[in-house]
C-alpha cells in the first residue's frame, strides 16, 4: 500500500492515522479531500485540503497523481466517501476517522 502510512497493530487499510494526516498536510505526501459542505469547509479546514462535498461526490473526479486522505467533521461522511471510492475501484484512498474535530483536538492547525 502506501509506504508513508503508519503501521502498527491498529492499522487498517481504510484508516489514516493522525501522523499520516500531519505529514500529508505539511509535506503533500497525499491529497487531502474534505467532503463537508462548502460552508463548513469555508469555516475552517486542515491546511492543504481540497473541498469535494459528499452531496456531489464523484470518485472519478478525485486527483489521480497521489494517494488520498478523506476527511469530514467526525468521520461518517468520509467513511461513506471511502465506500464510494472502493466501489469505483480506487484503492489509493483512506479516511481520517476523527475528522476535523479530532484534528483540532490533537492540536492541528485550521486554515480559513
Amino acid at each position: 500500500m502506501f509506504s508513508f502510512f503508519r503501521g502498527g497493530a491498529a492499522a487498517s487499510a481504510d484508516l489514516a492515522s493522525h501522523d499520516d494526516l500531519v505529514e500529508a498536510s505539511q509535506k503533500g505526501t497525499c491529497a487531502i479531500i474534505d467532503v463537508r459542505e462548502p460552508g463548513e469547509f469555508a469555516a475552517g479546514r486542515v491546511p492543504g485540503a481540497r473541498n469535494m462535498p459528499l452531496s456531489r461526490f464523484d470518485p472519478h473526479a478525485l486527483p489521480k497523481d497521489k494517494p488520498l486522505i478523506l476527511i469530514c467533521q467526525a468521520g461518517g461522511r468520509s467513511a461513506r466517501a471511502l465506500s464510494a471510492c472502493r466501489a469505483a475501484g480506487l484503492t489509493d484512498t483512506r479516511h481520517y476517522k476523527p475528522g476535523t474535530g479530532g484534528w483540532m483536538a490533537q492540536g492541528g492547525a485550521i486554515e480559513r
